[in-house]
């Protein structure tokens, strides 16, 4: 197992230790020389990290996707922790356990299937309960429908994301089917189990999380109407109307036309199930945002554009951290002490940046010679 995860770093940390490369950015310094500006990731979030030195020769050792181990030092910039890189090396898969760099549901996918799976068998509308058996006995749908995230970014984004919003859906779902007494329980959870189903072969989820070509070119929302289409030419007792509003639930569920829906919901369940799938998307927003916001000081996290806002970090707001305790949150792990009986060093120019300062007078860098 890696130690430490993104979570666990501290500022003025030296460290060692192994990440996906999210991004790889290579820029110019001011200078002309080049750097490399880089996204890493594990399984707990993601670390903003720059390699400012000896680039030339780690240049195309790696690339994004790949796994790597760095040795660097944790900085504090713009209130977020960001890692100078001194080391860099590209790691074999054969040297890492995927399971410690990919975000997971923390919910076990065999169990959350078997629940899915128990609440299609208790539908009772033969011909929608026929449709969805279809859809879930398919092997390959079955094995991403239990492995895929719900989104690249927005929200679930994590292996069994899709599986895990589903389920909290079709939970508000028979809570909302009790409450409204014109819902029809079974046709809105059929819309909940195929509303997102395309975003199995919308994204990629081997590794980091991205559209495939088919998702670019098609989206998850016609994806899902071709996989309905394929499974009801094996059904063809199906009701045409019935037909009909399962497809528009599908074609409507974002809501309004310019969030992608090529149709509004125009009967109950279809405008209940965009209801409730915009509901528990932002929820976990929300969530993920708290939990996973790098500011270091201060109530709120940054900006999030998917939800036009930034949000207040409740337990820190009612327990705010002593003066003292905050004062001191970014000297708590000490810089490592100089290696002994070092060489003299040239003094450091005018133009450096005080973080080489700092990393000098620690011992981490050795200026270059004139």
């Amino acid at each position: 197992m890696k130690s430490p995860y993104v979570n666990e770093l501290k500022p003025n940390q030296l460290v060692e230790t192994s990440f996906l490369v999210q991004s790889k950015e290579i820029r110019q310094k001011k200078g002309g020389d080049l750097y490399l500006s880089l996204f890493l990731a594990d399984r707990t979030g993601e670390l903003d990290a720059k390699m400012w030195d000896n680039v030339s020769d780690v240049l195309n050792e790696f690339e994004r996707d790949d796994f790597v181990k760095v040795k660097g030092i944790i900085q504090v910039f713009h209130n977020k922790p960001q890692m100078t890189i001194h080391k860099v090396r590209r790691l074999d898969e054969s040297e890492v356990q995927f399971t410690d760099y990919f975000p997971s549901s923390k919910r076990d996918a065999g169990e959350m299937w078997l629940q899915l799976r128990g609440i299609v068998a208790a539908m009772r509308n033969p011909h929608l309960k026929g449709l969805l058996e279809a859809v879930l006995d398919d092997e390959d749908i079955a094995r991403r429908y239990r492995l895929a995230p719900a989104a690249k970014q927005i929200h679930h984004a994590f292996l069994g994301g899709l599986i895990e919003h589903v389920l909290s859906v079709c939970g508000m779902a028979k809570s909302a089917a009790a409450h409204y007494a014109n819902i029809d329980y079974d046709l809105l959870i059929a819309g909940v189990v195929l509303h997102d189903i395309g975003k199995i072969y919308e994204l990629n989820y081997e590794r980091g999380f991205s559209y495939s070509d088919e998702g670019q070119l098609i989206g998850h929302i016609s994806i899902a109407m071709r996989i309905v289409g394929d499974k009801l030419r094996a059904l063809p007792d199906f009701p045409p109307l019935v037909r009909s509003l399962v497809e528009h639930m599908i074609l409507s569920h974002h809501g309004r036309l310019e969030f992608g829906s090529p149709k509004v919901p125009q009967f109950p369940e279809a405008l209940l199930l965009h209801c409730l799938d915009d509901l528990d998307a932002k929820m976990e927003s929300m969530r993920a945002l708290i939990e996973n916001d790098r500011q270091l000081e201060g109530c709120f996290t940054t900006y999030n554009p998917a939800l036009e806002r930034a949000a207040l970090k409740k337990d820190r707001y009612l327990n705010p951290a002593p003066a003292a305790d905050a004062a001191s949150s970014t000297a708590d792990a000490k810089p490592p002490a100089p290696a002994p009986a070092a060489p003299p060093r040239a003094p450091v120019a005018a133009g450096n940046s005080l973080m080489a300062e700092k990393m000098l007078q620690a011992g981490l860098l050795r200026p270059k010679a004139n």
